[in-house]
């Protein structure tokens, strides 16, 4: 996923837009500059990381998502299941190392290659606590 991802910032400049906006009915990240949008991703929620429980919480087991946005993250759970992979068919996934985001960015880079996604984007915010998209989907905006 590294390679995807160094692909993602270098093209698009993924993770040094100073703000972003996820628009849940088109799916989509906003990458915006001086109010401006200037790149469009098109994401699935992979998941979530809590500081509170240290774990993981898959996206389709997070019933605040409407089932489109969480498309991928089902096919990773099949997948699991498939292939009896507790980390990816269980709702939550415990922290054991003490370091949530590489949990998160471990779990986003399974469902980027079961999913053959472009790379991930985790969303700034308080320590432990992130939303992870996997992105399938990126252009310049206008």
């Amino acid at each position: 996923m590294k390679v995807k991802n160094d692909r993602l910032e270098k093209d698009f400049q993924v993770g040094h837009w100073s703000r972003y906006d996820y628009d849940i009915g088109s799916r989509r990240l906003l990458f915006a500059k001086d109010g401006n949008v200037k790149v469009t991703a098109e994401v699935q929620i992979a998941g979530s990381t809590s500081a509170k429980s240290q774990s993981w919480l898959w996206a389709w087991a997070n019933s605040n998502w409407p089932d489109d946005v969480m498309i991928d993250a089902k096919l990773v759970r099949s997948f699991g299941e498939t292939n009896s992979i507790d980390e990816l068919a269980q709702s939550y996934v415990r922290d054991a190392d003490d370091d949530l985001e590489v949990l998160g960015w471990e779990l986003s880079a399974v469902a980027v290659r079961i999913c053959d996604a472009l790379g991930a984007y985790r969303s700034p915010s308080a320590e432990g606590d992130a939303r992870y998209y996997i992105i399938k989907g990126i252009s310049w905006a206008g």
